[in-house]
């Protein structure tokens, strides 16, 4: 019996960057090319936390454990969900704007500036604690692009960032700063 032949893999086509990273392409959104590259490095930097962010709450809801597990387990699950769709909301903004979105996992570690966790398990108090450190860096930072956004005339990615991020991060902090409250009795 014989075998047959394997083919030699194809090789990919090997091509050149339409756009580098950091530029525009001039798009007819009635906005300077200035203020559109100044909110897509502001996006890009919202972005690579937001991928951090949703990264942290998947973390999180393998390894939770305890008491609390089922009602954490789902909760970080949801976080992590409403954070994917900022995700996307954000990248598509900075192909709006004529920009390159940051999409790679290593472009993503090398940009945010959220603190990276380490790789074992805490506990779910630990958990909660470096999502809502996390989550006030992020609204720290999104606030001041708003901000920015706004005073340079950008409506559409204030508004992204405003109703958007500043609004389902600050409604993820109220509900994880509830779990770790205590009341006197």
């Amino acid at each position: 019996m014989k075998s047959a032949t394997a083919l030699p893999p194809k090789k990919a086509k090997v091509t050149t960057e339409v756009q580098a990273f950091g530029t525009i392409i001039k798009r007819p959104i009635a906005l300077d090319e200035g203020v559109c590259l100044e909110s897509v490095n502001t996006l890009n930097q919202a972005l690579a936390d937001t991928l951090t962010m949703r990264d942290l709450y998947k973390k999180h809801h393998w390894q939770t454990a305890g008491h609390h597990f089922y009602s954490l387990h789902l909760l970080f699950d949801k976080h992590y969900a409403e954070q994917a769709e900022l995700v996307d909301a954000i990248a598509e903004r900075i192909q709006q704007l004529g920009g390159v979105s940051l999409a790679m996992a290593a472009d993503i570690a090398e940009a945010t500036q959220i603190q990276r966790p380490p790789r074992g398990r805490e506990l779910p108090e630990v958990q909660i604690q470096r999502l809502l450190a996390a989550h006030e860096h992020l609204l720290q930072s999104v606030r001041a692009g708003a901000k920015k956004a706004a005073a340079a005339g950008d409506d559409s990615t204030n508004d992204l960032l405003v109703s958007g991020a500043l609004r389902t991060n600050e409604m993820q902090v109220w509900f994880l700063s509830a779990h770790l409250e205590t009341r006197a009795e």
